[in-house]
């Protein structure tokens, strides 16, 4: 019997895919600080996959994992987000700032 280690936060159905396959897991529901701390570790993870193969379904990672932070945290992000294009801008013009002279 070959047992693989992970120690991760994983999306709500893996369990049950993992089973449908015939495997066992192990698993428990991780609360509070430990919840929390796992969600930015995972944010990291999917950012990093991003970086190494940009594409819609690892950038939809990223997000899935803003909006649980967001949700446990009760933050508005979609409203920050705003908030912060009205009065610094987005991304759209493609600035790239190289030096300031005083």
């Amino acid at each position: 019997m070959t047992v693989k280690k992970y120690d991760k936060l994983v999306r709500d159905k893996i369990p049950d895919i993992i089973e449908s396959q015939g495997k066992k897991c192990k698993l428990y529901v991780a609360t509070g600080y430990d919840y929390h701390n796992r969600l930015k570790d995972k944010l990291l993870e999917e950012a990093k996959e991003f970086f190494e193969n940009p594409c819609v379904e690892e950038l939809a990672d990223v997000q899935e994992v803003i909006e649980a932070l967001a949700d446990i945290h009760r933050w508005d992000v979609t409203g920050a987000r705003l908030k912060k294009t009205v009065e610094r801008g987005g991304f759209w013009r493609r600035y790239v700032l190289l030096e300031v002279s005083e």
